[in-house]
């Protein structure tokens, strides 16, 4: 039985070794990092705008979710585990560190700020979902 549970544990260990792993979450976080991350695949993430809704039907980063900074903690608590991995963005990196600060006060442990925000994705080629996006597309 010894020699069963040996093997099991070697294949276990060859198994986990063979899979990459996505890059890890830090507390200040490139646009290509997320994109990285992202393109890996990994489902665990959450991207979290605190801009104003006006600014967030616009246009945002594919997938995110609204969350303004005023209703920010209230909104996460409710909705995202403390140990989620999320990605935060604002107006302005100002914004963003504040965002991130008060996720971090309320609990949440995994909390990365997306540096430069929406200009910064966008600039790496990030994919943008909203009314401007619509209205580009619709003109083409």
């Amino acid at each position: 039985m010894a020699d069963l549970e040996d093997n099991i544990q070697q294949v276990k260990e060859a198994i986990t070794q063979a899979f990459p792993k996505p890059p890890g979450l830090k507390e200040k976080s490139s646009a290509n990092a997320l994109k990285d991350r992202l393109d890996w695949g990994e489902p665990v993430l959450t991207t979290i705008d605190v801009r104003d809704r006006e600014a967030f039907n616009c246009e945002r980063i594919t997938g995110a979710m609204s969350m303004p900074l005023d209703e920010l903690v209230e909104q996460a608590q409710g909705s995202l585990e403390p140990v989620r991995d999320i990605y935060v963005y604002g107006e302005t990196n100002q914004e963003t560190a504040e965002a991130a600060s008060r996720l971090r006060e309320a609990g949440f442990r995994n909390v990365a700020e997306l540096e430069g925000g929406l200009p910064g994705w966008k600039a790496i080629s990030g994919s943008t979902e909203g009314q401007a996006f619509n209205a580009a597309f619709s003109e083409q």
